[in-house]
């Protein structure tokens, strides 16, 4: 395997990796907050009652405006200052968790969590650059891009633990608050051990190209989401038009200007277009596990919020673990059976979750340890092909690039596997006459909701409504784990061949 490469030969010292410790702070807090919500999500359906639709925004408008604005802010990063950048974001990532916090409706939510993206987009483009500039020697390096690497994908993992911890002892808008003393510490940590660097030429701010590349991706998301529930409407081609009219400008855009913000000539190469999208599909897969499996974990098999996170502990460890196993074992097998391994591993973790009889505690636990395995894999060896990839003066794009394909394939996973079992739920779930009539018409979207008001009615027309409601979450399960399983073998594929040389 081909790794980065630099002429340096001084080492690094301890200050070198305190900033590595330092930079690993923002780093966690955007990770962990893809996915800290999965085990609110019950308390949140019962508290702000939010149509499935909204549901889905509160989970994915998060990781979406992190995908619009990463290379962007990676842009005005390079002109303001990389370390301003980041100490600024923090700031306003604190912000937005209090606002969060405190959200009153799931209108109020679903604007604090745009905030929180839009801050958090400032944070991520940062890091791998300053990375680069600490660590001179190649081995160091080495160290702190796997630890990188198994940190954000680790991050991921850990989100449903801390808010499954936090929801034990305190209401959902705590599992926000924990931010806030984190960006404490690491606000005057950053201003002493973090060295200020920035491009000494960079081009014009390009705020055209900023607009269009937002315009192809939130339509995109919307008409995934409005197309679970209502088809393949007119508003549906109309979003896809758009999306997809915005980023044909948007490349074209790139092509044609001297100093472009995206340098879309590095999708040409044929590892580093492989390795982008073998690593957006593995967050995929796991942003779309957790989506249901915290669910599945409280409000079919019953455990508290931090029981049922206990349960993907093993899976956080086999992550981490195996994000710097990777590291040893591509000395000593080829990265294409490596990276399509990882995948077969993410399938076969669905698949136990899914297909082995009525879900219980130990095959969620085994699916997700196994799907550990590969996601931890997969993130450290395709994030290192990203930068391995292209030359050096270009590795600033290819990091920014990375870091937005982790935030698409979070979006993913929620859009179109959380699309899957949204509409599978809504179409299998059966309602009592008697319960159906007078309700909000969005009131048993959501297994959350139906599940509560299912405890509210006597006799045998709650039991009824929480049976339909097990089963039609049990069935929209199955058919969304087929999808990531096809997703997931999909990739495989990809990685086989794009990588055949490696």
């Amino acid at each position: 395997m081909t790794m980065i490469e630099t002429t340096g030969r001084l080492r690094a010292g301890r200050r070198e990796w305190l900033a590595l410790a330092v930079l690993m702070i923002p780093v966690l807090l955007v990770s962990v907050d893809n996915t800290v919500l999965s085990f609110a999500l019950p308390e949140i359906s019962r508290d702000l009652r939010p149509t499935g639709t909204q549901l889905l925004w509160i989970v994915d408008l998060y990781a979406l405006m992190l995908a619009g604005l990463l290379i962007a802010m990676g842009s005005i990063g390079d002109r303001l200052g990389r370390r301003k950048l980041l100490v600024a974001g923090a700031v306003g990532f604190g912000v937005a968790s209090l606002v969060a916090a405190r959200a009153e409706s799931a209108e109020m939510l679903i604007a604090a969590r745009g905030l929180l993206g839009f801050f958090g987009a400032t944070l991520m483009p940062s890091t791998l650059s300053i990375i680069r500039n600490v660590f001179v020697d190649a081995r160091d390096r080495r160290i702190a891009i796997a630890t990188w690497a198994a940190m954000f994908s680790g991050g991921a993992a850990l989100g449903p633990i801390v808010g499954g911890w936090l929801l034990e002892h305190f209401w959902w808008g705590s599992v926000f608050l924990i931010n806030v003393p984190l960006i404490v510490l690491f606000v005057p940590l950053a201003l002493v051990l973090l060295p200020e660097s920035r491009d000494p030429n960079p081009g014009p701010l390009d705020l055209p190209s900023i607009l269009l590349s937002m315009l192809a991706m939130i339509p995109a998301v919307f008409a995934i989401k409005h197309g679970a529930k209502y088809g393949l409407d007119d508003v549906v081609l109309a979003s896809l038009g758009l999306a997809v009219g915005a980023g044909w400008l948007f490349v074209r855009r790139q092509r044609h200007r001297e100093n472009p913000m995206l340098d879309v000539t590095l999708f040409g190469n044929r590892v580093f277009t492989g390795a982008i999208v073998a690593n957006m599909l593995s967050l995929m897969g796991l942003a779309g596990f957790l989506f249901f499996g915290s669910q599945l974990l409280q409000l079919v098999i019953g455990l508290s919020p931090m029981n049922a996170a206990m349960v993907l502990l093993p899976g956080l460890l086999v992550t981490v673990a195996f994000g710097f196993i990777a590291v040893r074992l591509v000395e000593r097998f080829p990265v294409r059976v490596l990276v399509s391994g990882s995948f077969l591993a993410s399938s076969l973790g669905y698949a136990i979750a899914a297909f082995t009889g009525h879900p219980t505690v130990m095959s969620v636990l085994i699916a997700f340890a196994i799907m550990g395995i590969g996601i931890g894999m997969a993130e450290t060896l395709t994030n290192d092909l990203i930068l391995a990839s292209v030359p050096v003066h270009k590795a600033g794009a290819a990091s920014a690039i990375s870091e937005t394909a982790y935030e698409v394939g979070a979006v993913l996973g929620t859009a179109v596997l959380g699309s899957v079992l949204t509409a599978t739920y809504r179409d299998q779930l059966t309602v009592p006459a008697e319960l159906a009539y007078g309700e909000r018409a969005h009131a048993f979207e959501t297994l959350g909701s139906t599940m509560e008001y299912a405890a509210k009615y006597p006799n045998t027309l709650g039991e009824q409504l929480a049976e339909s409601a097990t089963q039609a979450f049990d069935l929209g399960v199955q058919l969304t784990s087929g999808t990531a399983i096809l997703v997931a073998l999909g990739a495989a594929l990809v990685s086989w061949r794009a990588f055949r040389h490696l």
